[in-house]
């Protein structure tokens, strides 16, 4: 070589720049927003037809208790704590329990599957042939779909590590876990939005900043889970993944960088919004509380989105997205003077409820009671 081109060679590396924004957020940004929105408005649809399908009193009251005794503080509290011991645990016993993970995903996210689509498909009029078995009635609609769901969940976990496109099943897969979970668990009252929301703040605050100085290498251990600690090709199945722009040019020869959103930026605070969108109903409040708090999550999108471009590093989405969600929906409580009402939830309006049926038999308690207001 030195023979035919000399001794003066120059050897230099091309490696093209970084881009600061990379449009993938945008994609992201849709998918949450259009999640939680959905969502919670599904959630504000079924506490309707509940509304209009119990009509004894008796039966709401009995209905309304079992919802406290499901979502009760403590039991939101217990929650947490549980979801502390199991991110301990994926992170020292990460190559067992991660297939444990894979396993629950692909069964939780294919009967949520199943339960968004069937929600459709009762909706059209037309192939409603049905078969007979032991005494009830099944669609044969209804049977194929499950066999479909049941399919892409399978396909997924083959080639869940295939680059070029299991991203997609996962993501239709995990949008349907979030929107089955956001319209199917309720919190009874705002008090419980705060607990929750506050808790899981705290979670993930000190699961991304605080545990690297805890830690032997130095990473925090929400960021290595999210990428497969201690070099692990398996990754958790509890985000969404989309492949950054840089996915189709030659910087991602030796890297396949994706940007990913964990499932619970979006379920957590879908919860609250789905909250906002029931109280609502409850209350004929127009959508103003499912409305101003939808916005505020987008809002606090940005803002992460925003904070992860300037400082170059994962961020816990919780920490904007709290903020934004309960400040927001609190102001618009405070603002149209229902605070006591919005914080006690639906026990509030079954007090209210029961009184109004009570003294409906005694006009004269209530126009004094109005007087007294």
């Amino acid at each position: 070589m030195e023979q035919t081109l000399g001794s003066n060679i120059t050897v230099k590396m091309y490696s093209p720049s970084w881009i600061n924004f990379d449009y993938t957020m945008v994609v992201i940004f849709v998918i949450a927003v259009f999640t939680v929105a959905l969502g919670g408005y599904w959630s504000g649809q079924i506490e309707l037809e509940n509304m209009k399908a119990v009509t004894d009193a008796e039966d709401r009251e009995m209905k309304k208790k079992e919802e406290y005794l499901t979502f009760s503080p403590l039991t939101v509290v217990v929650f947490v704590v549980i979801c502390c011991v199991m991110m301990v645990l994926l992170y020292f016993f990460y190559k067992w329990l991660v297939y444990v993970m894979i396993g629950i995903f692909c069964i939780a996210s294919a009967m949520s599957l199943y339960n968004c689509l069937a929600a459709l498909i009762r909706k059209t009029p037309c192939g409603r042939c049905a078969i007979a078995c032991r005494g009830k009635s099944i669609e044969v609609r209804l049977i194929f779909l499950s066999a479909l769901c049941i399919a892409v969940a399978v396909v997924w976990a083959v080639f869940r590590n295939e680059d070029r496109w299991a991203w997609i099943l996962q993501d239709i897969l995990g949008i349907a876990f979030c929107l089955n979970l956001i319209k199917t668990l309720k919190l009874p009252n705002f008090k419980s939005c705060v607990i929750l929301l506050g808790l899981l703040l705290l979670y993930d605050v000190f699961f991304v900043f605080v545990t690297p100085f805890i830690t032997k290498n130095g990473e925090s251990i929400m960021v290595e889970l999210a990428a497969g600690p201690f070099g692990n090709t398996e990754k958790l199945p509890v985000v969404i993944r989309v492949p950054k722009l840089i996915y189709f040019s030659v910087m991602s020869v030796c890297l396949m960088p994706v940007s990913i959103l964990g499932f619970g930026d979006i379920i957590v605070p879908g919860l609250l919004v789905a909250y906002c969108r029931r109280f609502d109903v409850q209350t004929g409040s127009s959508s103003i509380y499912y409305i101003s708090s939808t916005i505020a999550y987008a809002v606090g999108m940005v803002l992460t989105f925003l904070v992860l471009v300037l400082m170059k590093k994962g961020q816990p989405a919780l920490l904007y997205l709290v903020p934004c969600t309960l400040i927001t929906a609190s102001l618009v409580a405070w603002r149209r003077k229902e605070m006591k009402k919005f914080w006690k939830g639906s026990s509030y309006q079954m007090m209210n409820h029961l009184d109004y049926s009570t003294n409906e038999e005694s006009p004269v308690t209530t126009d004094e009671q109005i007087a007294q207001q």
